[in-house]
């Protein structure tokens, strides 16, 4: 009776525990993109909340309120100045492709219009004219795309108050977590129904995930975005923030990188007769913007994550399409626990096996 008793008191407290669970995620829907960004900033700046916390021992709230201070100044003002001249950008664009004065369609026909006859005629004959139909995929993704930029961005503002909100949350949030960092993550680790040395284990992989798509894939695409917009400006593209910014979000996903932005670029000059822009876009492309990842990576990342690019590109799309812009953290993440939890079963598995041999 005691037994039976208690697996009743058990599964209720998991049932308690579950709709509970369910009903905050609920009451905090609206924020969980702000929570989630608080959680992975508090993560990435605990290093430097150590250092200040070690400068002022004793005084966590002195140091975590240092901590805001430089990442407001190193890191929310830089982005919000920057976003804002992307946003006028992204309009500027968007009001000229609604006038009819940017036309993607044209410029992939002048490329063609370059290309040799024979390569053009073989394009052409390999299959329901395939190059017309590349031509207008290809012009149709790269308008949808400056289009939904141009269209969230003015969405931002038109709903200003509800983002100033969520941004304010955000920055609120990320003070405690930087402060209680220390005691919160070992206390989930602990709550966990896992055996210590599994929820350790998932933990670290959690943490290794997250500094490495942040601080690699985010920052080393951000840097490919910077100087592909510096290159775009050099050689007098307009709108180069506005192209830079969607190289840095192609710099995401391993594999294709900013070269799907910069080569149709270098592409289009040549044809069009831009003979030294071409070039120096070509150059920067393959010496500056290719070679980042592989110079930037090792440095910020310091270790492996365990996760297939291919595994990392599909996540991370997958991501993106699920969440949104938190999907860049999100879908690696979940490819990378997926990965560990399997492994952990595997080597218990075998572990029993090989008790079960011995006896």
């Amino acid at each position: 009776m005691t037994i039976a008793r208690k697996r009743v008191e058990n599964g209720g407290l998991i049932l308690f525990l579950f709709i509970i669970t369910v009903a905050l995620a609920l009451i905090v829907s609206n924020f969980i993109g702000a929570l989630l960004w608080a959680a992975l900033a508090a993560l990435l700046f605990q290093p430097l909340f150590q250092r200040m916390l070690a400068r002022w021992p004793g005084r966590r709230n002195t140091a975590a309120a240092v901590t805001m201070l430089i990442i407001t100044v190193a890191v929310i003002i830089p982005a919000m100045v920057l976003a804002s001249l992307v946003v006028e950008q992204a309009a500027g664009v968007y009001v000229q492709m609604r006038s009819g004065q940017i036309n993607f369609a044209s410029y992939f026909q002048q490329v063609q219009d370059a290309l040799p006859d024979r390569l053009q005629r073989a394009l052409s004959s390999s299959g329901l004219d395939s190059f017309e139909n590349i031509q207008t995929r290809l012009s149709q993704a790269l308008s949808s795309s400056v289009s939904t930029i141009a269209r969230q961005a003015l969405s931002i503002g038109a709903n200003a108050a509800a983002f100033l909100l969520a941004f304010g949350v955000g920055l609120y949030v990320t003070y405690f977590l930087l402060r209680d960092g220390e005691r919160i993550g070992p206390a989930i680790v602990r709550a966990l129904p896992l055996e210590p040395s599994v929820a350790r284990r998932i933990a670290d992989k959690f943490v290794a995930v997250v500094r490495a798509t942040i601080k690699g894939s985010g920052v080393v695409a951000l840097v490919q975005g910077a100087l592909g917009a510096i290159t775009f400006w050099i050689v007098g593209l307009p709108a180069a923030l506005l192209w830079g910014m969607l190289m840095a979000i192609a710099g995401l996903l391993p594999a294709v990188g900013p070269a799907i932005i910069w080569a149709p670029v270098a592409i289009y000059l040549l044809a069009t007769g831009a003979i030294w822009q071409a070039i120096v876009v070509a150059l920067s492309g393959v010496l500056l913007i290719g070679l980042a990842d592989n110079i930037l990576r090792p440095i910020l990342v310091g270790r492996d994550t365990g996760i297939p690019d291919w595994l990392v590109l599909v996540t991370t799309l997958g991501g993106i399409n699920l969440v949104g812009l938190s999907g860049i953290v999100v879908g690696p993440l979940a490819g990378a626990l997926f990965i560990t939890g399997w492994q952990i079963l595997t080597e218990q598995r075998l572990g029993r096996v090989e008790d079960d041999a011995v006896e």
